[in-house]
């Protein structure tokens, strides 16, 4: 019987359950993959506490993972049983043994990367894909700042800067964390427990600041972010890991420098099929080239999935988690 997790009401990790569930029929378009590893991202918990409504509950949860084909749909043609996949944007319930979903959103998976690599790194490579490569393109010789260097997605962001001969400036909270981000292709570190951020990017820029500053703490590093950019300079703000930013005033951007603000999104950029595949390729070819090598910092069991999410709540992760069905 295949087995995933769900929740019946918003809250802390104690709302999750573990309960055996009967998969979706498959649609005509629709592939049912059995995941050999699960995903862990931030956005989980948005889901799960309710900063992110679901549409009925009980609800499952995640939409990352890897594994394999195990039915297609009749009008399924690009994908058969028995192919290797992985997922990112998926609807909710990749917490699961076995998960039904889109065929336009399984990509198929090179036989040089693994599961585990794969569901550890799709989410968070594809959100560094759009982020470095469309969202604000950088190119060799920029300097600009990262917010959570030494997370998931702050890695795989550190060795793709390096990789395209830019300088990225990290944020993080220890000094074993900066010493991380460092030897995962951070040009410089901060680390914000003991140094003024805004003053540090000052000194490391020679007071011209930066193009760009990536942020994804949300409302405790909003104002710190701002002031770290240089005139008309581009403010990205991609997550809420301190909670959402509120109450902004636009005026404020103007005193400022006259900064531009998006609020960018996964599903925003790879909402196309073909879209989704070339994001998908640039990221396992720097993958396949070692440009960038996938950090799993913890390994959980399914039924662990709110032990789980504490732990990345916590911020004393380094790398990805994944779950293990």
């Amino acid at each position: 019987m295949a087995k995933r997790i769900e929740f019946a009401e918003t809250g802390g990790p104690e709302v999750l359950r573990m309960q055996e569930f009967e998969p979706e029929a498959l649609g005509p378009r629709d592939v049912r993959v059995t995941n050999w590893a699960i995903g862990l991202n931030f956005i989980d918990i948005y889901v799960r506490t309710g900063l992110y409504p679901v549409s009925e509950l009980p609800s499952g949860l995640g939409t990352e993972g890897a594994g394999v084909i195990e039915a297609v749909g009749e009008e399924v043609k690009e994908f058969r049983e028995g192919d290797r996949v992985a997922y990112a944007t998926g609807p909710l319930g990749a917490y699961a043994t076995h998960h039904t979903l889109p065929a336009d959103k399984v990509v198929m998976l090179p036989d040089s990367i693994g599961f585990d690599q794969a569901a550890a790194a799709m989410l968070k490579g594809l959100t560094v894909q759009y982020l470095l490569r469309q969202v604000y393109p950088i190119k060799s010789g920029d300097t600009f700042l990262f917010h959570a260097a030494a997370g998931g997605v702050g890695l795989i962001a550190c060795q793709w800067a390096r990789s395209l001969g830019a300088r990225l400036i990290g944020t993080v909270s220890t000094p074993e964390k900066a010493e991380f981000a460092r030897k995962n292709g951070a040009w410089a570190t901060i680390n914000y427990s003991e140094e003024n951020v805004v003053e540090r990017v000052r000194e490391l820029t020679d007071g011209e600041m930066c193009p760009v500053v990536y942020d994804s703490v949300g409302r405790d590093t909003w104002e710190t972010s701002l002031d770290c950019l240089a005139p008309r300079g581009l403010m990205v703000s991609f997550g809420n890991a301190s909670g959402p930013v509120e109450g902004v005033n636009l005026a404020t951007l103007n005193k400022k420098g006259s900064l531009f603000v998006t609020r960018p999104s996964l599903a925003g950029y790879a909402d196309t099929r073909e879209r989704l595949e070339a994001m998908s390729q640039e990221l396992f070819q720097v993958i396949a080239n070692d440009s960038v090598h996938v950090n799993i910092g913890c390994r959980f069991r399914l039924d662990e999935a709110g032990e789980a999410q504490q732990n990345l709540a916590s911020r004393h992760t380094s790398g990805s988690t994944i779950l293990i069905p």
